[in-house]
């Protein structure tokens, strides 16, 4: 933590003022990430700029890990820990686990720290996005999908997770302007109805995984009836799990 000059209290009002709800905790991150007093006053400007806190601050914590988080990376929400949470549970050491659309490798860092051994790859077609993951998990692909993927795999992953993007597309003009300003479209608009990418991946999940795998993918509450549709139209047994604290909900699917 640095000497600043400021003021615990001036930062915290500055924050307030500028609208951040949670302006004390904000406050003490930046005050405990800051190397110097000059650094601490330009993360402070950041962030009243409205600079998402986990840019400013170059990481998020997920699942009790400090997850690394570059300028321009879709940030990892708390959310997600409900997809990650899911996926641990029917994860076995040894597994073969393939975290696709996996921005900076959150859940797929989660899930090594939770089961031992895990034979882990993750995959984002963002260039931005695989060269954070590489700070936070190894294995990482750039590309479309399972385009990437080594062949070996299909027919042997015994988890395939996905925090595809979800958002229609019109939609997106109504996020909070840290979403919709700082992270790349590409991890946000999920197309008219956004389950186009879902869509993708659950077409193509059957030939990849082992038998028994598991497909999970985060989605809303909403759109959660139409993403097991489509699980159950490509050949998978499927049920959907909902954390009410969260405000999350995963369609799980198992071949």
């Amino acid at each position: 933590m640095v000497i600043n000059s400021l003021g615990y209290s001036t930062i915290v009002s500055r924050l307030r003022t500028a609208g951040c709800v949670f302006a004390e905790d904000e406050a003490t991150l930046l005050l405990e990430t800051a190397q110097s007093p000059s650094e601490l006053e330009t993360m402070v400007r950041q962030r009243i700029d409205g600079l998402p806190l986990e840019h400013v601050l170059g990481w998020a914590e997920f699942c009790g890990l400090r997850i690394a988080v570059h300028s321009g990376v879709f940030v990892p929400r708390r959310r997600t820990e409900f997809l990650a949470r899911q996926a641990a549970e029917l994860a076995a050491p040894g597994n073969v686990v393939v975290d696709l659309c996996c921005g900076t490798g959150a859940v797929g860092a989660a899930l090594s720290q939770c089961v031992q051994g895990l034979e882990l790859y993750s995959v984002d077609i963002d260039p931005a996005a695989v060269k954070c993951a590489r700070q936070n998990v190894s294995r990482v692909y750039e590309g479309d999908l399972y385009e990437p993927l080594p062949p070996e795999l299909c027919g042997r992953i015994d988890i395939l997770v996905a925090n595809a993007p979800y958002v229609p597309t019109e939609a997106i003009a109504l996020m909070p302007p840290e979403a919709r300003d700082y992270e790349p479209r590409v991890a946000l608009d999920g197309g008219l109805d956004g389950l186009d990418v879902q869509r993708r991946v659950t077409a193509a999940a059957r030939d990849w995984l082992a038998p028994g795998g598991h497909l999970l993918i985060e989605t809303s509450a909403a759109q959660a009836p139409e993403t097991a549709a489509a699980f159950a139209n490509h050949g998978l047994a499927v049920r959907t799990v909902q954390s009410d604290q969260l405000s999350a909900t995963v369609v799980i699917g198992t071949r």
